[in-house]
């Protein structure tokens, strides 16, 4: 009745439940109505109750039209899988499937979801979809993404109790889909870097023109932008701390982001997460800005493409496959 899910699925973009790739068992509700059917059974053998056996033989036939109802809820649907745009490090990655059903009959009550490699039997955070024949819906299934680079979505299960719950059938699916993570922006991370090249119509350099007020000292910052005067107010040892300058402002057109430029002594994630940080506010102020990682070197520019185009080389940085 139920042939164990013992390979791996196949990575696809698209796949067709069928009949093959649907498994049933009883659930708890079905085995306690098997019990019952058995004791009627045998009641009715003791007794010889015509009747009795008619009621049994009846419910036993209303079981297996239930068995048959509820695989079919599965068999059949077509999956596709959808958009999973990029996220942050440490954001919910979001995967969108969409379930085809071809079919001349509803499917109801599926439910869907991911389970982790080497728990088949669990699911993470399912979905309920109803889907009317020859109509379509979609779910978006969300994972953590606790680190840079590609996640790859995790297998899909699809299970149902559908219509009476005395049978539950499942089938699972590896979706050929991934979502590309950048690296968390740093947090208050240090002003954009002074060093740029003017531009026919700029001048001055980046964030030097209008004095901003003072802030807590983050690796990296120029010595020369260190607050002195506030800082000899309060020797590091009676609770001081080091505070720098910061300015903002300043018109230059063209910035360059050159990973290279940064303290060889920060962490590489933290190198990474400031050149996140600083596109991300160079974007807000609309600086043009080149970029400089590894082999990549980008010209200065703004926009969507561009943005896309450095946190891209930013999340695959050091990784195998990185271009």
């Amino acid at each position: 009745m139920a042939r164990p899910a013992l390979r791996k699925p196949e990575r696809s973009a698209a796949t067709v439940l069928t009949m093959r790739r649907v498994y049933v068992l009883p659930s708890r509700a079905g085995v306690a109505y098997v019990v019952l059917l058995v004791l009627m059974l045998v009641g009715a053998i003791n007794y010889t109750l015509g009747l009795g056996f008619a009621l049994t033989f009846f419910a036993g036939a209303c079981a297996i039209v239930d068995m048959v109802l509820t695989v079919r809820n599965l068999a059949g649907l077509r999956l596709v899988a959808g958009r999973a745009p990029p996220v942050f490090a440490g954001e919910e990655a979001q995967f969108e499937l969409h379930l085809h059903n071809d079919g001349k009959a509803d499917r109801c009550a599926i439910r869907i979801g991911f389970h982790p490699p080497g728990t088949p039997w669990r699911m993470q955070a399912p979905h309920a979809a109803d889907v009317a024949a020859g109509t379509s819906t979609a779910v978006a299934l969300a994972v953590p993404a606790p680190r840079r680079g590609w996640l790859d979505a995790p297998p899909v299960r699809l299970t149902t109790r559908f219509p009476l719950g005395l049978f539950g059938a499942w089938s699972t699916w590896q979706p050929d889909l991934r979502v590309l993570v950048y690296p968390f922006p740093e947090q208050d991370a240090p002003p954009l870097p002074s060093r740029g090249d003017a531009s026919a119509e700029g001048h001055g350099t980046v964030g030097l023109d209008n004095f901003a007020g003072i802030r807590s000292y983050q690796p990296g910052d120029p010595v020369r932008h260190l607050a002195w005067r506030q800082i000899a107010r309060l020797h590091p040892s009676d609770g001081g701390q080091l505070v720098t300058k910061h300015f903002d402002g300043g018109a230059v057109a063209e910035l360059l982001l050159d990973f290279a430029d940064l303290p060889l002594q920060l962490d590489l994630e933290l190198r990474l997460a400031r050149m996140t940080q600083w596109v991300l506010q160079a974007e807000a102020r609309a600086l043009p800005y080149a970029f400089r990682l590894g082999h990549h070197h980008y010209p200065a520019a703004l926009g969507d493409a561009h943005r896309a185009a450095c946190l891209r080389a930013l999340a695959l940085y050091g990784q195998e496959g990185f271009a």
